[in-house]
């Protein structure tokens, strides 16, 4: 991976400065880029939550070939990861990779490692274009997502994804308050179902992070909801999604899955996400450097390691699957208060 992180570096001048903790102090308020928005403290707090957490290590047990295999959606997981979604690479990345070539990275990458691609929307229409392309190259095994336009190009980019393969797509809802050149708005209840109801594939809310949402997103007919603040790139002074995630996953039940997102950096993280309720996780800024730094090849690697890590982490915890990870894997010492303990 060190070849492919200063191959990164030289494609995304600057965006990244690929800081060996990347925990969003050094690139604080800078957007474009990569940084979280204001003072970087919503970036921040995703990363910090999942420090807090600790395990309890375990090795007086049988596990040791734990079950990675994760059904979601209709989909066949090897791991419970998705690449997380981003688009407009020449403002957030450093342009040193062009969308199409991006979108291939993470999609072919994905499917390598046995997991899925997600893909972003934006303002520029040729960003969806770019990410439509590479969605149909690879026979629709990836979920697009949307944003919260306040017309029916909604409509209009669900039927594409539709046309391109696509069984399962989503809407960053979290994007409702953007200021950009297209009105992106928040959508109430009444339009979400509405959508829902249109949209002809399996449909996820990524961008709640409160249990009266989440339960919400259930009436307005969702199969899924991603706990997300948007990697802290929309509201400054957010908890981070760990911290929130269990009172979410509480107020959801089990009714559709519960997916994550936010700070993940290893195969831990992803275990951690899984004992707070999480059912699959989404990884950005790691997946995002190594499409920059070696395209599909190192998008691969990046989610084989997460996979090997999380392998580690499962049994070394005594977890013999990631369906049903039992919470009590976490430390709960003095000063290890389980994040959301109050809805």
């Amino acid at each position: 991976m060190s070849d492919y992180r200063q191959t990164a570096r030289e494609r995304m001048k600057g965006s990244c400065r690929l800081c060996r903790v990347c925990d969003g102090r050094a690139c604080a308020g800078e957007m474009p880029g990569m940084g979280g928005i204001g003072t970087g403290a919503s970036f921040r707090a995703n990363v910090q939550a999942l420090a807090r957490l600790k395990f309890n290590l375990r090795a007086m047990h049988g596990v040791t070939a734990p079950d990675t295999r994760q059904e979601l959606l209709g989909l066949s997981l090897a791991l419970p990861v998705l690449a997380a979604p981003i688009a407009a690479v020449h403002l957030s990345l450093g342009g040193g990779l062009p969308e199409v070539e991006y979108d291939r990275a993470v999609l072919r990458g994905s499917r390598a490692a046995g997991v899925v691609g997600c893909l972003g929307d934006g303002v520029a229409p040729e960003l969806y274009d770019a990410g439509m392309t590479a969605l149909r190259e690879v026979e629709g095994r990836g979920i697009p997502f949307v944003k919260p336009w306040a017309d029916d190009a909604v409509y209009a980019n669900l039927a594409r994804a539709r046309e391109a393969g696509a069984t399962v797509a989503g809407m960053d809802i979290d994007s409702g308050g953007r200021k950009r050149t297209r009105a992106m708005v928040p959508q109430p209840p009444a339009r979400l179902r509405e959508i829902v109801a249109r949209a002809g594939l399996k449909f996820v809310l990524k961008g709640v992070m409160t249990p009266d949402e989440a339960r919400l997103a259930v009436q307005v007919g969702a199969d899924a909801i991603v706990v997300s603040n948007h990697g802290g790139r929309v509201l400054d002074s957010t908890p981070g999604a760990a911290e929130v995630l269990p009172a979410v996953a509480r107020a959801v039940a089990g009714r559709i899955p519960v997916l994550a997102d936010g700070g993940v950096r290893s195969g831990g993280d992803v275990l951690k996400l899984l004992a707070l309720g999480a059912d699959a996780v989404l990884v950005g800024r790691p997946v995002a450097v190594a499409a920059m730094g070696g395209g599909e090849e190192a998008v691969r690697d990046c989610l084989l390691r997460l996979g090997e890590e999380l392998v580690a982490a499962m049994i070394l915890t005594g977890a013999a699957s990631v369906t049903g990870v039992d919470p009590g894997i976490l430390w709960r010492g003095p000063r290890a208060a389980a994040p959301g303990a109050d809805d």
